[in-house]
């Protein structure tokens, strides 16, 4: 049997043969550089695994400990700290991590292996803590709001009792489903705080796992099921209206308050249910409908090549394709063009033109107002036509 295929499964180490099979299997796998979160980035993990037990047994000595490792290939290639910045981050993360006091986080791996060729198994080490997985500094984790939120029971008062916390709340969820916030895609005006966002995607993922959606998710492209949520907006339960529905054809709408003050909205695959996960940090019907078609968008067009998407909707950011298709499509499948141009609210701040297309596209005339505002980047009128204190009333996460 040929290990080496990609169609075989993997198995326990036999022989001496199968060894030096696996270890060019995991040669391959590196090679290709695999993206976090990949199928083939979990197969070399799992191998990984499976040679460092075959090795165990057959050589019984300590593995090689990355650091020494790391220390070991500056010695090689008369390199001094500061040639690891570009590895590892910064000046003082590469002193902690050369001082033992960090570990490596699986994104400084791929980097070490990548510029630096030190073997991969060499730099993986024992890889069992969840802030070493996701490069946490457990000063930074919000530790106190979680404790508001009923997470967890007690702010931790040390390193070690921080971890413990965090590998018992975390377990559910940890690499398998959020591996690709090395691969995420963050749009926002200010700066991102990582440890807020990588414990907020957690609850979002452990949600999602208790309770999965009802339906199948049908991943193409289909702006008329796009104008079916728009149109759900017309009713006057809407939002609680489109999770349901939403659940039904297999997209988990999850409504978690923001841990980041600029977090609107994301789009990301939790084991391999379709997750939309909104914050309805503006409580307004106009931002609820787009933030969501926004994060639909991604979920249909962009997830399948770029991991897991973070947006702030009052960034003006217009740098990234995917960000500026997001918004055109989001748009248009709420005002097509052609009807947009054709009616009287591109024209007149109206309450007449709002209601007059409103009933047209049979969407909610919070959708066409906040278009108007937003058009004429006027922001005084029609103020009470865009549904303020209209949205978070559905949703049980914010009541009291």
């Amino acid at each position: 049997m040929d290990i080496l295929r990609s169609d075989v499964p993997v198995r326990v180490i036999e022989s001496e043969d199968d060894y030096e099979r696996v270890l060019e299997r995991m040669a391959n796998l590196m090679a290709d550089d695999p993206a976090g979160g990949s199928d083939s980035e979990r197969l070399l993990k799992t191998l990984s695994v499976i040679v460092r037990d075959y090795e165990s047994q057959r050589f019984p000595i300590a593995p090689p400990d990355p650091i020494e490792a790391i220390k070991f290939r500056m010695e090689q290639e008369g390199l001094a700290p500061k040639d690891l910045i570009p590895y590892l981050g910064s000046r003082s993360r590469v002193s902690e991590v050369l001082a033992g006091k960090r570990s490596l986080t699986l994104s400084m791996i791929r980097s070490l292996h990548r510029g630096l060729g030190i073997p991969a198994t060499s730099l993986l080490g024992d890889r069992t803590t969840v802030d070493a997985e996701y490069d946490l500094d457990w000063k930074r984790v919000p530790f106190a709001e979680m404790v508001n939120r009923g997470w967890i029971s007690r702010r931790p008062t040390s390193p070690s009792e921080a971890r413990r916390l965090l590998e018992s709340w975390m377990a559910p969820v940890r690499l398998v489903e959020l591996a690709p916030l090395y691969r995420r895609h963050v749009r926002s005006a200010k700066s991102v705080d990582h440890e807020p966002l990588v414990v907020w995607t957690a609850q979002v993922a452990k949600r999602v796992l208790a309770n999965p959606p009802s339906g199948t998710f049908e991943s193409g492209w289909s702006p008329e099921f796009l104008k079916d949520v728009a149109r759900i907006s017309a009713f006057k339960d809407g939002p609680s209206l489109v999770r349901e529905f939403l659940d039904r054809h297999g997209i988990a709408m999850i409504v978690e308050p923001t841990l980041s003050s600029w977090l609107d909205g994301a789009a990301l695959m939790c084991r391999n249910v379709a997750v939309i996960a909104l914050t309805l940090r503006h409580d307004r019907l106009d931002n609820f409908w787009f933030v969501l078609m926004h994060e639909l968008v991604h979920l249909f067009k962009h997830l399948g090549s770029d991991g897991q998407f973070y947006d702030d909707l009052d960034s003006h950011d217009q740098s990234d394709p995917n960000e500026i298709e997001a918004d055109g499509l989001a748009a248009d499948i709420l005002i097509p063009p052609g009807e947009w141009q054709t009616s009287p609210a591109s024209r007149l701040r109206s309450a007449e033109a709002v209601h007059h297309l409103a009933q047209r596209l049979r969407v909610h005339p919070a959708i066409v107002a906040g278009r108007i505002r937003k058009t004429y980047k006027d922001y005084r009128v029609l103020a009470g036509l865009v549904g303020q204190g209209e949205v978070r009333k559905h949703f049980p996460e914010f009541q009291e």
